[in-house]
């Protein structure tokens, strides 16, 4: 497995996590961060507690893909020189086929005056 094929699989799994984090999220109030809290914010995992989890768990998991976006574009398989004369030649066989044939030279003084 390549670094690059590494670092793309890690990408999708921090992008799942953040999806599911922030959809756990609710930004009235109800959502996961209320069933935890119940009654009152002296619970140990209260309401406050749960949304400041899961606040910091988005800004790391955004940082994190961020910073894994970036080292990946470095890490992209990139052309060599040794692919050069094969594209070359493709270009080549490209040009020579799609390129139409120039008409012969006439004589166009010819025509415009008839």
């Amino acid at each position: 497995m390549t670094t690059y094929t590494l670092l793309l699989v890690l990408i999708l799994i921090v992008a799942i996590a953040l999806i599911l984090i922030v959809m756990v999220q609710n930004p009235k109030g109800g959502g996961l961060s209320s069933s935890f809290g119940g009654g009152g914010a002296q619970n140990i995992g209260g309401v406050q507690n749960t949304n400041s989890f899961l606040d910091r768990t988005t800004w790391t998991l955004a940082i994190t893909m961020f910073a894994l976006i970036l080292i990946a574009n470095f890490a992209i398989p990139r052309g060599n020189a040794i692919d050069a004369p094969q594209l070359d030649e493709t270009l080549n066989k490209i040009e020579t086929t799609t390129t139409p044939a120039t008409p012969a030279a006439t004589d166009t003084a010819k025509d415009s005056a008839q």
